[in-house]
């Protein structure tokens, strides 16, 4: 017997991969499994064994039909079949998840294990740290789990933390680059380059060369505008970031962006965290991973107070842009939160209300607060942190 819809003399080996992906229950029909299969069978119930929905449905983890004991962190879990019990810890699962599967595969398993699981372990426990593999999951991981971490562990932690900032750093970098890379002014140019092109200067100085009966308007002089790295002066980039914990990888990728726009030409970025307080990190900004280590996520919201402390510190509000990064849900004054925007708005700052700022740019928010900060003049969507790079360069050479 074959899992249903499997074609007739179908490999060993392909039964094998039906039994992996169907559980102990599909045993019957496929063969016991043996060797690394086995071993592979074990490591992936020992993670997902744990999903609650396969006790609402009766089955036991490690096949069978009643319900088992709840499995736990590295603690024994009983097995039918013969297997007698087994102590398996999260130092032992990683052992053999490295050993047996690729590495695509790893990182998917560590992932579940992190963020569906909430196997704190894995960042929280040394000899766990020393095998893991820094990528974006355990970032967040480990940000969400620091103030359970002594000071070795933390010294650990930070190598996943420096690894993943650096990867992210670099691919933003290149964006930042190209944003920057000479902002169009309004003078106009003699080198003709498509990325210089004036569209709007262009109809304009051929309107007499238009053809009504064709409908066509022949260019005989296109413009271009020039492109200059200098800006006579100085803007200002303040990122006022919500650091609850469903804001995290807006927080992550704020630190990051700060980071990259440190130091550019006609440019002063701020950095401030808050939740129902404010904590100016601008004197991190140049250390994003170090930044990271000391936000605290968590605890309640107050945007107008943040908003506040942001508009206190724009020297020049016609050359200032503030980007609130948050998703709105004020758990202080709502009313005061619209008049804080109205105010930076009227006096000619540019405000930015981000419900997302990552590489996804799903937005997640309050869409009523979202409607009255739009009312207000503040421009409310998501970006991805190059498209926020691209708005600073465009707004700052306009």
């Amino acid at each position: 017997m074959t899992p249903p819809g499997t074609p007739p003399g179908t490999p060993p080996g392909d039964l094998e991969r039906w039994r992996l992906i169907l559980g102990a229950p599909a045993g019957g029909a496929t063969g016991p499994l043996g060797g690394d299969a086995a071993a592979r069978d074990r490591a992936l119930d020992w993670l997902y064994g744990r999903d609650p929905d396969l006790a609402r449905r009766g089955v036991r983890r490690g096949g069978g039909s009643a319900p088992g004991p709840a499995p736990g962190d590295g603690r024994a879990d009983d097995r039918t079949g013969g297997d007698g019990a087994s102590v398996l810890t999260t130092v032992d699962w990683l052992d053999d998840v490295h050993r047996l599967f690729p590495k695509e595969t790893i990182e998917r398993l560590e992932r579940d294990a992190v963020e569906r699981y909430e196997i704190h372990d894995i960042v929280t426990d040394p000899a766990v740290l020393e095998r893991i593999e820094p990528d974006r999951a355990l970032l967040r991981a480990v940000l969400r789990t620091k103030h359970l971490m002594n000071p070795e562990v933390l010294a650990l932690a930070r190598r996943i933390v420096d690894a993943v900032v650096r990867e992210l750093m670099d691919k933003l970098k290149t964006e930042v680059r190209q944003a920057f890379h000479g902002t169009r002014s309004r003078r106009p140019s003699r080198i003709r380059n498509s990325r210089n092109f004036d569209f709007h200067g262009t109809v304009r100085a051929n309107l007499a060369h238009y053809r009504p009966d064709e409908r066509r308007l022949y260019i005989e002089k296109p413009r271009f505008v020039s492109r200059t790295r200098r800006h006579v002066e100085q803007w200002q980039m303040i990122l006022l970031v919500d650091q609850s914990g469903s804001m995290l990888d807006s927080v992550i990728h704020s630190a990051v962006t700060a980071a990259c726009l440190w130091g550019l030409p006609g440019l002063k970025t701020h950095l401030v965290a808050f939740d129902t307080s404010v904590v100016d990190l601008t004197s991190d900004v140049t250390d994003p991973a170090e930044l990271l280590m000391k936000v605290q996520l968590g605890g309640g919201t107050d945007i107008a107070r943040a908003v506040a402390y942001g508009a206190g510190l724009v020297d020049n509000p016609r050359r200032a842009i503030v980007a609130v990064i948050s998703d709105f849900y004020e758990g202080g004054d709502p009313g005061r939160l619209v008049r804080e925007v109205r105010r930076l708005v009227e006096q000619g700052t540019c405000v930015l209300g981000l419900a997302a700022l990552d590489e996804a740019a799903n937005p997640a928010f309050d869409r009523e607060m979202g409607r009255r900060l739009a009312a207000a003049g503040a421009h409310v969507g998501a970006m991805t942190p190059g498209r926020l790079a691209e708005f600073v360069a465009e707004r700052i050479g306009s």
